[in-house]
């Protein structure tokens, strides 16, 4: 996944900045979100545990910048970052960072998450190491290996299932030791938020994408199909708390995420409306701060609830 992370110095950075913005740090919030979402969750069932919910968050942190790292190369190896693309310059392509450091980089990201990861296997057991691997291997074959999930349409359901289902649902049960089907409710409105990262980004690189062979959905479908997606995950997000009001009985603090709702709606007009790269790269970083924005107040509902 490849969020707007802004426009970028045209100086050749220094090589600490060239891997601050390699890790793009504006994709992290799509990881910490869920994570938030998950703990405020088992605070709300008195399950919340300190060490087990911090592990979760800089595991995902890690994996996310691990995935960055992954992408940052392998876009460039397949050719997809050019100069004809409308997003923020990449590390590699760019010459920063040689293809060697970002393997490294891969290597040691991946690694310190692989280490937090013992600490949840031995509190969650097998459900966590299974879920461990699979996050470890699919943020490297997202963009890597013999059918980049990126590449060939499935990104959407990648980012939908591993930042929505598994993030929340794993960080609840790390800390609770089992699931609820309220947990996967509440999973709901963090993948369709942060699906629509991928979305927008998507749209913006259609044409780069088809020209590279990466068949995302705004390639396979075209742009009306992921902007159709993107207003249909809105409307996802903004159901579950309503239902989570009137069903499984939260208080009325569950639908504060509802302020962010006139805010959604005008992404969602802005990006029905505009095909330029500078406005469409507004829309994509304002997405990410809806999705923090979202899951803050959704975490505050639970946990005054």
């Amino acid at each position: 996944m490849s969020p707007a992370d802004g426009p970028l110095p045209r100086a050749t950075p220094s090589r600490g900045q060239a891997w601050l913005l390699a890790s793009r740090p504006k994709t992290l919030p799509a990881a910490a979100a869920p994570v938030l979402v998950g703990s405020a969750l088992a605070w709300h069932d008195n399950a919340f545990h300190g060490g087990a919910a911090l592990a979760a968050l800089l595991a995902a942190l890690l994996i996310q910048i691990g995935t960055n790292f992954v992408n940052d190369l392998y876009d460039f190896r397949k050719g997809a970052d050019t100069d004809r693309r409308l997003g923020p310059t990449r590390a590699t392509s760019a010459g920063w960072l040689s293809e060697r450091a970002m393997v490294t980089g891969i290597g040691v990201s991946f690694g310190l998450a692989a280490l937090l990861g013992l600490y949840l296997i031995l509190r969650g057991g097998l459900p966590i190491l299974a879920v461990g691997i699979a996050s470890l291997i699919s943020g490297w074959a997202y963009t890597a290996g013999p059918f980049p999930l990126g590449y060939n349409g499935l990104g959407d359901l990648f980012v939908f299932l591993f930042f929505g289902i598994i993030a929340v649902v794993g960080s609840y049960y790390v800390q609770a030791l089992t699931t609820t089907p309220v947990a996967y409710l509440a999973a709901l409105p963090m993948g369709a938020l942060i699906t629509n990262i991928l979305a927008v980004n998507n749209t913006r690189d259609a044409e780069t994408d088809q020209l590279a062979g990466k068949r995302t959905l705004a390639v396979l479908l075209g742009k009306g199909a992921t902007r159709l997606e993107y207003a249909l995950l809105n409307l996802v997000a903004y159901a579950l708390p309503l239902w989570l009001w009137w069903r499984a009985e939260f208080a009325l603090w569950i639908l504060l995420p509802l302020l962010t709702l006139p805010r959604a709606a005008q992404l969602t007009r802005t990006l029905w409306r505009s095909n330029d790269g500078p406005t469409l790269n507004g829309v994509l970083a304002a997405t990410g701060q809806l999705v923090l924005l979202y899951a803050l107040l959704f975490a505050l509902g639970m946990v005054a609830g």
